[in-house]
């Protein structure tokens, strides 16, 4: 079987979760309600415009889906935990693991895997072409411009302010206060502040991910960078998000990665926008300001299971990061 929809394609996964729908008022939730362990999924939608997902879930069997969707979609949010595999066609196969993403999608094909036991715990927006076309085009026909994003390349970066964004509706949902007004408020927002991102200049943080091609180190030297090094360098990406509460230092994760300590800084920092160390703190004051969203976990708990020896200076980092303590992170929630 191959699905041809992303409706399709949700379809296929909450049966292989067992999952049955529960209507409320402002959402649709999908749970199995004689298996509570297995989590939850819960949907805010415009039909045919966007959808926001929330999910936390655990993998009841293995299962793969296979896909040939022409549709056009926009798709960002924050994974916080999962690995998914998958392979698109003429491309190498991948994995998702924990980050922020951003990928625009159009005639996608390949295939995904799950594997029994995996949980998964992310936050989702999708936007369908509709929504572009009929609401964003003929009220602001000049300012949308995506055109210079690769399309079907998961993109490792989502601005701060999206993050934000995200996390507000997160603690909304939680709260079982997020109105379908706000929603789109905040939908338009995340447009907005992504239109602002890639049409200010074209050296911004989402080409800067795929125009690799050489470094400039200093005023006269430049370093190419070939297949081996991306690939290198990625993989010390993906080690620094299973580790960002114990992140290896520089001259160690080169060494696990089999590249120079200034080819690993320099590549890094051209491919995903970011020095590493600023890399590790996204991923840690991610997960603080979702732990702090939606758990009880003292400020010192939360400042150990990220990583940091003092909550003070975590703390600190936390305010720089958000502009404003935990705690009042907390009670703005």
């Amino acid at each position: 079987m191959i699905v041809k929809s992303s409706e399709e394609f949700k379809s296929v996964v909450l049966k292989k979760l067992s999952f049955s729908k529960f209507e409320s008022n402002n959402y649709t939730l999908y749970t199995n309600k004689n298996k509570p362990q297995l989590g939850y999924l819960i949907s805010y939608s415009r039909d045919g415009y966007y959808n926001l997902g929330i999910a936390d879930y655990t993998i009841p069997e293995d299962f793969s889906i296979s896909f040939d969707n022409p549709e056009f979609l926009m798709r960002f949010g924050l994974v916080y935990k999962g690995v998914t595999e998958f392979k698109i066609e003429n491309s190498p196969v991948n994995s998702f693991t924990p980050s922020s993403f951003f990928v625009i999608e159009k005639d996608l094909k390949g295939k995904q895997r799950w594997k029994k036991g995996q949980h998964f715990h992310g936050t989702e927006i999708t936007i369908y072409e509709s929504y572009f076309n009929e609401i964003i085009k003929p009220n602001f026909p000049t300012i949308m411009d995506f055109d210079s994003l690769m399309k079907n390349y998961t993109y490792i970066y989502l601005p701060l302010k999206i993050v934000e964004i995200i996390h507000q509706l997160q603690s909304l949902n939680n709260e079982n206060s997020l109105n379908s007004i706000y929603l789109e408020s905040k939908i338009l927002e995340c447009i907005a502040i992504l239109i602002n991102e890639v049409t200010k200049s074209s050296d911004n943080a989402f080409n800067n991910q795929i125009n690799y091609g050489n470094i400039n180190i200093g005023n006269n030297r430049i370093i190419k960078l070939t297949s081996s090094d991306i690939h290198a360098i990625q993989k010390a990406h993906d080690i620094l998000e299973k580790n960002y509460n114990n992140p290896p230092n520089i001259e160690a994760l080169s060494k696990m990665i089999f590249l120079s300590e200034q080819k690993l800084k320099a590549g890094f920092s051209k491919h995903y926008h970011m020095s590493i160390g600023e890399y590790t703190n996204h991923i840690r004051m991610n997960v603080a300001a979702n732990l702090l969203s939606t758990t009880d976990l003292s400020i010192e708990d939360i400042s150990h299971k990220i990583g940091y020896n003092y909550s003070a200076n975590f703390s600190k980092m936390f305010k720089k990061t958000f502009g404003k303590t935990p705690l009042k992170f907390r009670k703005t929630k």
